[in-house]
Order: structure tokens, then sequence, then C-alpha cells
């Protein structure tokens, strides 16, 4: 498990820091089957988060944006990808 703290230090450090730390990482396991789930706030955080993911699919899996987008759609379809967002 790792964590962020955005507001328990002088550095902020959010969700999106930690997963391109360790994007590699995160990129096998969504490769090897798995599941994402974002809950939080809508408009900064887990807009943040998803255009994060985006980019690490897009560099670790060399897709070109598009590409990218069509991967998070399709888990999206295969319910891989949910967001309980607010």
């Amino acid at each position: 498990m790792d964590v962020a703290f955005s507001r328990d230090s002088e550095q902020k450090v959010y969700v999106q820091h930690r997963m391109l730390e360790k994007a590699q990482e995160l990129y096998e396991w969504i490769e090897e089957g798995a599941h994402i789930y974002v809950c939080g706030d809508e408009k900064h955080m887990a807009k943040d988060v998803h255009e994060t993911l985006q980019t690490i699919i897009s560099q670790q899996g060399e897709l070109s944006t598009e590409a990218a987008k069509d991967y998070l759609n399709t888990l999206k379809l295969e319910k891989r990808y949910q967001r309980d967002v607010y």
C-alpha cells in the first residue's frame, strides 16, 4: 500500500504523484488484470488521476494518446476502471 498525504506535511503529495512514481509497476498490475477504483472529488482529484492514468498507459504501453483513451474505455467496459466521484 502506498499513501499520499496532501495536508499532513509541508510538501503536498497527491495520488497522481504516487502513481507516476510507480508507473511501471502500476501498468504491469493493469496488464495482469488489476481493477482500479477512484473515489472522491470529481473536479480535481478524479480528473487528475484519470489524466495521469492515461499518461501512464500511453507511456508504459507505448501507445498514442488516442490508443490510451481506448484502453481506458475498454477497462471501463470490463468494469476494471470504476469511479465513485462527486
